[in-house]
């Protein structure tokens, strides 16, 4: 089997299995190929955008649910790891716009509070307006933490969205920077 026919037979799939592992390196190669004509360009970008997702999505749920006793066994990247998080905790926007020059993307930070809208879970954990509200449908009872003296405003998604939308249509002119979106009416 010659190496066109096997690009042609596999060449989406190992741009999805490599985008999954890896990434840039693969989807740079699928470009080569799409380029010289052996695999269709939005194909590519196709297979490339599945292969990242799941990728992305498998590894933060790995993360998300067994980190800590990964990390229970290896005390040595126990520390490492909370090292990067209290940097990463300390320097939270400026981490995120190092990317900026690191791709030469153009970033807009955008610090989010409170945001409600339709379609949303309600949970008490995410969506706390929903949750208030289909608690005090239902008869439940409503959990206050702290000392119930904490002010919350609230941001609809359209109104975020619009926020995005400018940004998007403005992005030359604010590249760069941190808005606080919602946090107050001066915001």
């Amino acid at each position: 089997m010659s190496v066109e026919s096997l690009i042609d037979t596999y060449g989406y799939l190992a741009v999805v299995v490599g985008t999954f592992l890896e990434g840039e390196t693969v989807l740079v190669l699928g470009g080569f190929a799409a380029h010289r004509g052996y695999l269709h360009l939005p194909w590519v970008v196709l297979a490339a955008f599945i292969g990242s997702l799941m990728g992305d999505q498998l590894f933060f749920f790995l993360g998300r649910w067994h980190s800590q006793t990964v990390l229970a066994k290896r005390p040595l990247w126990r520390d490492r790891v909370e090292k990067a998080q209290n940097l990463i905790g300390r320097y939270r926007s400026p981490f995120i716009l190092v990317f900026r020059f690191l791709y030469g993307l153009r970033t807009v930070v955008f610090r989010q509070s409170c945001i409600y809208g339709p379609r949303q879970f309600g949970v008490e954990d995410q969506g706390w307006l929903a949750w208030f509200v289909i608690a005090a449908v239902v008869g439940k009872l409503i959990s206050i933490y702290g000392d119930g003296k904490q002010v919350r405003d609230v941001l609809h998604v359209e109104d975020l969205m619009d926020a995005y939308d400018s940004a998007l249509n403005h992005i030359d002119s604010v590249a760069g920077q941190v808005f606080n979106v919602g946090g107050g009416p001066d915001n």
